[in-house]
């Protein structure tokens, strides 16, 4: 199953329909790769799941937002729930970018199960979690 503008993705911080855009369109063409090449399974690898918190960590630091003291964008509306700050605050731009840099590394990040072709094996490489696309991007932008 997959979320859209979920937890970790700008969601709520920018146009909402250009991130919904956004996901379908990835979402998409990630079933399609799955499809062509036998594989039945794609789940985030826990490593990865923990870089990317860190870096939505990072770019939530990077602004005023964490600092609020009671919003529903730390869980303050769930008594008892951890106070953390969800959404990525670096910006629609940088966040397609992401996206896009993952799905061309072959969904680098993701345990892929099922009879996976050689062709989607051979397109997996580089630095899982490197997030080189984000640096790409000078400012953070919708």
């Amino acid at each position: 199953m997959f979320t859209m503008t979920g937890p970790g993705s700008p969601s709520v911080l920018c146009n909402l329909p250009v991130a919904i855009e956004q996901h379908v369109e990835w979402i998409t063409n990630c079933i399609a790769f799955m499809r062509e090449n036998g594989i039945e399974r794609i789940e985030a690898a826990p490593e990865s799941v923990e870089r990317w918190v860190a870096h939505v960590n990072e770019a939530a630091d990077a602004t005023l937002l964490p600092l609020v003291t009671h919003s529903w964008y730390l869980g303050a509306n769930v008594p008892g729930k951890p106070r953390v700050f969800m959404p990525y605050a670096g910006g629609m731009t940088r966040y397609r970018a992401i996206c896009d840099d993952v799905a061309a590394r072959g969904y680098e990040g993701f345990v892929l199960t099922g009879r996976i072709s050689a062709a989607a094996r051979t397109t997996r490489a580089g630095n899982p979690g490197d997030f080189a696309a984000a640096a790409a991007i000078g400012t953070p932008g919708v």
